[in-house]
């Protein structure tokens, strides 16, 4: 059974522990799901979660500790869950921070409801952490915008009804001539160029606009803000891919303690040698230390911190880089049967892959981590 006694810590107020009682009901019933045709699973997904009222929680007023709890939840039963609703976050995050109420009036009931599917359109072919260094560009053109150039690795791209994009508009160099644009899909001069095969298969697209031209009214936030747009959104939903690192590692952690009382070796059970009890306590220990680093970064956004940006890079580099050392020892575990396709710590074993790469890779958020504890301590504080 899985542990739920961290919803006993301060982080958590009554109706997080009443939303995650409702969440595992739901997911017992609904979870998991075919993935033979991954986007029709995350269509359906994403209806599902909007039925359920789950998808409410993603735009409007951004609780972080209920995205965490929900993305943590969802990846503990399926990968894809979890991703269909983190992406409706992601992708639509910035016009709840950011967008103008006519924006927000027209795509966020559809996006809650399950009844359009967003995206977050920001890595270019040449620029994936050096968000600064994006070539798109969109050029005014009286009272539209010309927008032309590539994203890639865009999630959800291909079935995404509404984008988030990021481009060029030159109001000065490098980070300061991005802007961002709400983007509907299907105008002329958008182009989806290839869809990308990943060893944990979601919908992945590589984009490419051809004078797509948009009215001004898409700009979202001010124009050369794009940057601290973008920052501004990754700050609330990167804690959220510390939970679903922490829901893979949970799930790999129930799954080996499961196997380990079960099998037998020389007439005991697995779990009565020392270096599996080794192993166990390592991976309960690791789970356990990525929960407090992930809800601590969620707590403090909620209550009101203006930048988290220390405290959930903390929380992604060490929850997903762990949850891999988890998922790794719970393979070990099972021997032969680990890698065998079926088995679901053989999925979790390509689930938690990408997670340390996406939104943010570990190596930057060393840097990230670094740079502001040098700060803190030359400013005294």
């Amino acid at each position: 059974m899985p542990d739920r006694s961290f919803l006993n810590w301060p982080f958590f107020e009554d109706r997080h522990r009443a939303l995650a009682a409702e969440l595992e009901q739901w997911c017992a019933v609904y979870l998991e799901v075919d993935h033979a045709d991954v986007d029709a699973a995350c269509r359906a997904l994403v209806r599902d979660l909007g039925d359920a009222g789950c998808l409410q929680h993603t735009g409007g007023a951004l609780d972080v500790r209920t995205l965490c709890l929900i993305r943590e939840t969802l990846a503990r039963h399926d990968g894809l869950a979890d991703f269909a609703f983190a992406m409706q976050g992601l992708g639509t995050g910035a016009i709840s921070l950011f967008g103008t109420a006519e924006q927000q009036a027209e795509w966020l009931p559809r996006t809650r409801s399950g009844a359009a599917i967003a995206a977050f359109a920001l890595t270019e072919p040449q620029s994936g952490s050096d968000v600064a260094n994006s070539t798109m560009t969109a050029a005014q053109d009286g009272d539209d915008y010309v927008l032309n150039g590539e994203k890639t690795w865009i999630s959800n791209g291909g079935i995404a009804d509404v984008y988030t994009l990021f481009a060029r508009t030159g109001e000065g160099p490098g980070a300061k001539g991005l802007s961002a644009f709400v983007i509907p899909t299907g105008l002329p001069g958008f182009e989806v160029v290839e869809r990308l095969e990943v060893m944990a298969p979601h919908p992945l697209a590589r984009l490419r606009f051809t004078d797509m031209r948009v009215p001004r009214s898409a700009l979202l936030g001010a124009a050369g803000e794009g940057f601290k747009v973008a920052m501004a959104t990754l700050d609330v939903f990167r804690s959220t891919v510390a939970a679903a690192a922490l829901g893979f590692a949970r799930r790999a952690l129930d799954e080996a303690l499961a196997r380990v009382a079960e099998r037998q070796i020389g007439g005991a059970a697995l779990f009565d040698l020392q270096m599996v009890q080794g192993h166990i306590a390592d991976m309960a220990v690791d789970v356990d230390a990525s929960a407090l680093l992930t809800y601590r970064a969620a707590w403090a956004k909620d209550m009101g911190a203006a930048r988290v940006s220390r405290e959930a890079a903390m929380a992604k580099l060490y929850s997903t880089d762990q949850a891999q050392r988890v998922i790794d020892n719970a393979v070990q575990l099972f021997g032969g049967d680990g890698v065998r396709r079926g088995e679901k710590v053989e999925e979790l074993y390509r689930d938690i892959r990408a997670l340390r790469i996406y939104e943010g890779a570990s190596d930057v958020q060393r840097v990230v981590i670094a740079r502001q504890t040098m700060g803190a301590f030359q400013g005294g504080g």
